[in-house]
């Protein structure tokens, strides 16, 4: 593919999804670098990959010369650099509200359920499979208890997290909720939560980003 942006990316990494989100939505031509994260052990513990991230995770961007580790610096990086749909609103307000519904998935409930939690809390722990399920649907519910509550009781909620355009904030909650299906969470105590991830997955730029639909996915 003749572009300079390339996304390393695994087909259910939420964080590689929300990438592949924001690409979408800035219109981006990019090529997508599979890294396959339980093939062998993870090829995500390569050298190669190590010397691009040695944090040793999905996603690593790279554009020309510049290397962006960590899906929200990313999706950032992108709205600084790059012209097209914003993804973060116009004003300080909005934009402090956008990333704190971003981060509340980011960093506090995506982090408890990421597979190398899981992988430790069996090789490490001895925790069954039945008990680490459960532990991920603990996180993600709590954590959305506190979402459907900041979006339902606040006047900025519209089509979107915030307002009627899609933002950093929808890009975290679209796969969080995928990852929420995964694991079996019930859904219907958050109605607000819902309607926008219905809404977002709608519109082409969520719909070709999900993980059934990239090509490493499997068939």
């Amino acid at each position: 593919m003749d572009s300079t942006i390339r996304l390393y990316s695994y087909w259910r990494s939420s964080a590689s999804y929300r990438v592949r989100i924001a690409l979408n939505l800035k219109q981006l031509k990019h090529e997508i670098v599979p890294v396959n994260l339980v093939k062998d052990g993870g090829e995500h513990h390569l050298a190669d990959f190590h010397h691009l991230n040695p944090q040793e995770r999905v996603p690593v961007l790279i554009d020309g010369g510049r290397v962006i580790r960590q899906s929200l610096a990313i999706i950032e990086y992108l709205e600084e650099v790059y012209d097209g749909n914003h993804l973060l609103p116009g004003t300080a307000r909005e934009r402090a509200r956008a990333r704190g519904l971003a981060h509340l998935i980011a960093t506090d409930i995506s982090p408890l359920g990421n597979l190398s939690v899981l992988q430790y809390l069996e090789h490490e722990d001895g925790m069954p499979q039945i008990e680490r399920e459960r532990w991920v649907r603990t996180w993600i519910e709590r954590g959305f208890a506190a979402f459907e509550e900041m979006l339902a009781d606040n006047p900025s909620t519209g089509d979107f997290c915030e307002g009627d355009l899609p933002s950093i904030a929808d890009c975290c909650l679209v796969p969080q909720v995928y990852n929420a299906k995964r694991f079996e969470v019930d859904l219907t105590p958050y109605p607000t939560l819902r309607r926008i991830n219905d809404h977002c997955l709608s519109l082409p730029a969520f719909d070709l980003a999900r993980p059934e639909k990239q090509g490493d996915a499997p068939k």
